[in-house]
C-alpha cells in the first residue's frame, strides 16, 4: 500500500472497551481517527435487533459519522457493532475490525476475541491471549521514569501491589483485605525491598481502609483511588521492579504481564469466574506470571502485548507494510 489507510476507531464510552481499539489502532502504527460513540436507551436492545443502525447512539454520536468514510473500521464491545456493520453499508470496502464477540460473526473481516472467552470458531475470528491494551515499553519507560523520584527513600525492590476489588463475578472475601497487606509486606521483606500500592475503583472505601491499616508500620506508598488528580498506574508499573495483582481483573492482570516484570498472583479467597482460571493457567504456562509464594522468578519474563498481535493480522489481511506516523484525531460536534 502506498499510502496508509483511513483508520477509524470507534470509541466505546465505556474505558476498557475504547482503551482496547485504540491500543490496536496505535499498534497498527497508521494515523487514525477517533469517534466517540455514546450511547441512549436503545443500545440495551440485543444486537440482533439492532442490526446494521445507529439507533442505539445519541444525537450527537450520529453526527459525526461521515464521509469521507473510513477504510479500517477498530471497534470494542457488543454495542459498537451495529455501528461498524452501518459503517459497512455506506462502503462495502472497508474492513472492519470487532474486539470481543459481537453476538455473530456476520458482517465483520476479523474479530479479535481472547481466548480465555472461548468464543466458538468462525473463518474471521483470531484469539488472543488476554485483551488488548496500550500499554507500551515507552510509555512505561517515561512514566517509570518520572514516577521514580517520588518514592527514591524507599528501599528496592520496589514491588507494585495492584489491588482490584468486587464485580458481579465475585472478589474479596471477609478479611480478603487485611490478610492481602499481611502477604504483601511478607514479600517485600523477604526481598528486603518495600511496596508501591495501588487501589481501584472496584475496592471500595472499607477494603482500602483495611489495607491502609495492614500496611502501617511498613516501607510502602498506598495510592488510593480517586475520580480525581493524576492516575499513577502507569507510574507504578513503569517503576516497579516486581508486581503482584489481585486475581480478580483480566485487563489488570494482562497490563501487569505487559510490563516485563515478574508478576505474581494473589488469590486467596477471591471469587473469580472460570474465564478468569483460564486466563491466570495460561498466562502461568506461558511463563508471563506465577502464584505468590512460588520461587522467586529467575529472569524476566516476556511482555505480552495481545494488541500487536491484532494489528499483524490486520496487516496481513490487508497485504499492508505499517506505514510512518501517528495522529490521533477526535471528530467534532462529539
Amino acid at each position: 500500500m502506498s499510502q496508509p489507510p483511513r483508520v477509524w476507531v470507534l470509541a466505546d464510552e465505556r474505558p476498557g472497551n475504547a482503551n482496547q481499539a485504540l491500543g490496536v489502532a496505535e499498534a497498527l502504527g497508521w494515523p487514525f481517527e477517533v469517534r466517540e460513540l455514546r450511547f441512549g436507551r436503545l443500545a440495551r436492545l440485543p444486537n440482533l435487533i439492532l442490526g446494521h443502525s445507529l439507533a442505539g447512539l445519541t444525537e450527537n454520536s450520529r453526527a459525526g459519522l461521515a464521509p469521507p468514510w473510513p477504510d479500517v473500521v477498530i471497534a470494542a464491545g457488543r454495542r459498537s457493532a451495529p455501528v461498524a456493520r452501518w459503517l459497512k453499508e455506506r462502503h462495502p470496502q472497508a474492513f472492519l475490525v470487532q474486539l470481543m464477540w459481537p453476538g455473530s460473526a456476520k458482517g465483520f473481516d476479523l474479530i479479535a476475541v481472547p481466548e480465555h472467552d472461548r468464543a466458538r470458531a468462525a473463518p474471521n475470528l483470531i484469539r488472543t491471549l488476554g485483551a488488548p491494551h496500550r500499554i507500551t515499553a515507552a510509555r512505561l519507560a517515561e512514566a517509570g521514569a518520572a514516577f521514580a523520584p517520588l518514592h527514591a527513600d524507599l528501599p528496592r525492590p520496589w514491588i507494585a501491589c495492584l489491588i482490584g476489588g468486587s464485580s458481579r463475578h465475585g472478589g474479596f472475601a471477609p478479611d480478603d483485605a487485611a490478610r492481602l497487606a499481611h502477604d504483601a509486606i511478607a514479600l517485600a521483606e523477604a526481598r528486603g525491598g518495600s511496596l508501591l500500592v495501588l487501589t481501584s475503583r472496584r475496592t471500595g472505601a472499607a477494603r482500602e481502609q483495611e489495607v491502609a491499616d495492614g500496611l502501617a508500620g511498613s516501607p510502602h506508598v498506598l495510592h488510593r483511588w480517586s475520580r480525581s488528580g493524576d492516575n499513577p498506574y502507569l507510574g507504578v508499573l513503569g517503576s516497579a521492579d516486581a508486581i503482584l495483582v489481585t486475581a480478580d481483573s483480566a485487563s489488570m492482570c494482562t497490563e501487569a504481564c505487559a510490563s516485563g516484570r515478574p508478576v505474581l498472583l494473589w488469590r486467596a479467597g477471591m471469587r473469580v469466574p472460570g474465564k478468569l482460571e483460564r486466563l491466570h493457567r495460561r498466562l502461568e504456562e506461558d511463563g508471563h506470571l506465577q502464584p505468590i509464594g512460588a520461587p522467586w522468578p529467575g529472569r524476566m519474563p516476556p511482555a505480552l502485548r495481545p494488541a500487536e498481535t491484532v494489528a499483524r493480522a490486520i496487516r496481513e489481511r490487508l497485504g499492508a507494510a505499517t506505514a510512518p506516523g501517528r495522529v490521533a484525531r477526535t471528530a467534532p460536534g462529539n
